[in-house]
């Protein structure tokens, strides 16, 4: 269907469009207007992705722009391509060749490399390293005189192709572009990497915009006349500041000495062997050339760490430019750095404190530290390194001093002989951990005119511009229009015997809590059909409890109703467990998914339909209080923002509440049950920060419940989606049609 919103041709390509998708258009188009940013919070299943490409897409008809669109996972790329692929086919139908465009999708070698020799590689630094190890500049150029060394055919062919390597129109997956690339015998990921320039649609991961050690090389092309949507983007603030924050533990000393040892034999065996160009780097270096000049392709390595504004554009100090005096440097820097972690009490100070001791003790100033990230590249360039993933370690270090040296606030050094959790384990970790997320997103505020952040869960809304430091033109939450009450949201504060719940400290391991959270689950496996997903706080609590129900026996009941998967922190072992889950609900024997809150299940894992009929949420998820480094960014928070602390802890708490039980619900013709199983649910200042949508579905009289009492209810809500159903909503309208919008418009048209 086509409507207008204003003065722009909105192409959909469906034949109904939901009243919240409508207004969700009508409040992206009024930001793109502004040339501002905008928070957006819509109900999960409601057809978010497909609501903002039309919008974008269309209005970039008439007005050129680029859309950037960030996702979390490789996963939900493809999905937002696949959506796009369909949209495209229906703007072309509609009119024709002057809808084309390009669209593709961008992620690392490992995802788009089709050399099978690199490919095979057991992860992503090795798959990095081994493709520098085929498409260096000066492997390819010793490869001309000795037929002998390996290249790679698809990265040649695509060198060779020149100007004539582009992607033709179209909507291109990551399996697109490997099989474009298999066809031309291009190689894909290089391909990509050129083309995103010229697409009018990118798709790629948060990293390639936040994190500046990728964005310096993917993004900085990029026009100012683009939106960018980060989708999904309730856990922003953390990808902001992990993109910020390094740790050094034993193994990275070890390692980077390692590196200092190898650099400095590659270092003897040029001076013997190629004096000169030591000689050239270190003219380039007095000369103050940016090392980041026009590389080949293949060199690019990491940007700086630190944000492009930040970066000093000036010459490298006098006493690093020769390479045996930076290794000397780097040396005493890491000799420093293994003496901090040897030490038996926790400690904690600001980059100041840290830059100055540094300096006192090892004789390494705040200008050398900053520099060190960049002159280790042009190093690494000059010895012509290809085995990039054995000099991670190296990496890290020059990656900690270019921050510490750079940021004066928002950073703590923190270090920690030992996790508290397992205090008989030495484990010491040096930390430099960032506690301002607006660090990292200001140069991507500044640089693009509209950037959207939306999710299924913003809430509490107003809580986001204070945290990323910005000033959005539209903020707003939608709420669900639902033709029947899928949705069944419960607070469960007592089991059966009256005594309360709870996953606080003091409350957690009482045998009475476990014992009622077991009889809560073994009540409901024999209530609820098909699939029941639990999430626990921690692996840990997960662990205790599965191991309590296993003794009492409650464990074997519930097994002989309905089959039980656990998550663990093995990415394999999860997938595997997933894919019998979806086996056992498919044949109805039925299944029980235990999974963890904040864990990589309840950030991207879908359970529609019968995969999640129940979703239980035993406990409260906060963050580990008791943690040094959640402690230092509470009271910068307080200190910079006025946020206070348990505002901040219960904000991050319900959203993660709210991100697990909305995995059941992902569409308007699925049903699902949610059962928050705290008493600590029943008070407003912590139910309150639940998105609206699932607030506007509990009612008063499911707020303060026992296990019989939810079991009674579980089953009247069942029988009640057992029923047939008006899908188009008999009066109520939650599905509109093009005559409908028209309608709409016309009313508007008349009213003005």
């Amino acid at each position: 269907m086509k409507f207008q919103i204003e003065d722009i041709t909105v192409y959909f390509p469906y034949d109904h469009i939901y009243p919240e998708q409508h207004a969700y258009m009508i409040d992206l188009k009024r930001a793109l207007d502004a040339k501002g940013h905008c928070l957006l919070e819509m109900p999960t299943g409601t057809g978010k992705t497909i609501a903002l490409l039309s919008l974008i897409t269309s209005y970039s008809l008439s007005k050129p722009l680029k859309l950037i669109y960030c996702t979390r996972t490789v996963h939900e790329m493809e999905k937002t391509l696949a959506e796009l692929k369909l949209l495209h086919k229906y703007q072309i139908e509609c009119i024709g060749p002057a809808a084309k465009m390009l669209a593709l999708g961008l992620s690392s070698r490992k995802n788009l490399c089709v050399n099978p020799v690199v490919v095979d590689k057991e992860n992503r630094d090795s798959v990095d390293a081994g493709c520098r190890k085929l498409t260096a500049s000066w492997v390819r150029a010793l490869a001309v005189e000795d037929r002998s060394v390996q290249t790679c055919d698809w990265f040649e062919k695509y060198e060779r192709a020149g100007s004539d390597a582009v992607l033709p129109p179209g909507v291109y997956t990551l399996q697109d572009l490997r099989a474009f690339g298999k066809e031309k015998g291009w190689c894909p990921y290089f391909l990509a990497r050129h083309m995103v320039q010229f697409a009018n649609v990118v798709v790629y991961s948060y990293q390639y915009l936040l994190d500046p050690k990728v964005a310096g090389i993917i993004s900085k092309e990029m026009q100012r006349e683009s939106v960018v949507v980060f989708d999904e983007a309730h856990n922003i603030d953390n990808v902001c500041i992990e993109a910020l924050s390094v740790s050094v533990r034993k193994q990275t000393i070890e390692g980077a000495t390692r590196n200092i040892n190898k650099m400095a034999q590659e270092i003897n065996r040029f001076k013997a062997t190629d004096a000169g160009r030591l000689r050239a780097e270190y003219n380039r270096l007095v000369d103050g050339l940016a090392q980041r000049g026009d590389l080949p392709t293949g060199d690019t390595w990491l940007a700086n760490p630190a944000l492009p504004d930040d970066i000093l554009k000036e010459a490298v100090p006098g006493n690093i430019r020769r390479a045996e005096h930076f290794l000397s440097v780097l040396r005493r820097l890491v000799q420093y750095l293994k003496g901090r972690l040897d030490t038996d009490i926790v400690e904690k100070e600001g980059p100041l404190t840290f830059v100055n001791a540094v300096n006192s003790h090892v004789g390494i100033d705040q200008k050398m530290l900053k520099f060190c990230y960049d002159r280790l590249h042009s190093l690494m360039l000059t010895l012509e390194i290809t085995d990039t993933d054995e000099f991670l370690h190296i990496q890290t270090i020059c990656d900690f001093a270019t921050l510490v040296g750079t940021y004066t606030r928002g950073f703590s050094i923190i270090i920690e002989p030992y996790d508290e959790r397992m205090p008989h384990i030495p484990d010491p970790v040096l930390q430099l951990s960032c506690h301002d997320a607006s660090l990292a997103i200001k140069p991507v505020f500044d640089r693009f005119q509209s950037v959207v952040i939306t999710s299924g869960t913003l809430s509490p809304i107003d809580l986001y511009p204070r945290l990323l430091n910005f000033n959005p033109v539209v903020s707003r939450s939608f709420t669900m229009s639902l033709t029947r009450d899928c949705i069944c949201p419960m607070v469960l504060s007592r089991g059966s015997d009256q005594l309360p719940v709870s996953t606080k400290f003091d409350l957690r391991s009482d045998p009475g809590v476990e014992r009622n959270y077991g009889r809560l689950l073994l009540e409901m496996v024999s209530v609820v059909p098909d699939g029941i997903v639990c999430f626990f706080v921690s692996y840990s609590y997960m662990d205790a409890i599965v191991n309590s129900w296993n003794e009492t026996g409650i464990l074997k009941d519930i097994m002989q109703r309905k089959l039980v998967f656990i998550e663990t922190q093995d990415v394999v072992e999860t997938t595997l467990a997933l894919d019998n889950y979806r086996k056992a609900c498919d044949c109805g024997r039925g299944a029980v998914f235990f999974s963890v809150a904040r864990g990589k299940v309840a950030e991207g894992i879908d359970f529609d339909r019968h995969y999640g009929r129940l979703v239980i949420m035993f406990g409260v998820p906060f963050q580990y209080t008791l943690s040094k480094i959640l402690l230092a960014r509470l009271e910068y928070l307080r200190e910079t923002f006025q946020i206070k602390e348990g505002d901040f802890l219960t904000f991050d708490a319900l959203r993660q509440a709210a991100q697990c039980v909305g995995r059941v619900i992902r569409s308007k013709a699925d049903y699902g049950m949610m059962i928050f199983a705290d008493k600590r649910y029943t008070r407003h200042d912590k139910r309150s920060k639940l998105p609206g949508w699932i607030l506007s579905h509990l009612r008063d009289a499911h707020l303060n419940l026992s296990t019989d009492m939810a079991v009674h209810i579980a089953r009247e809500f069942l029988r009640k989606m057992a029923q047939p159903y008006d899908k188009t909503g008999g009066g109520k309208k939650t599905l509109l049609s093009q005559e409908d919008l028209e309608k709409m418009n016309g009313v508007e048209g008349m009213m003005f």
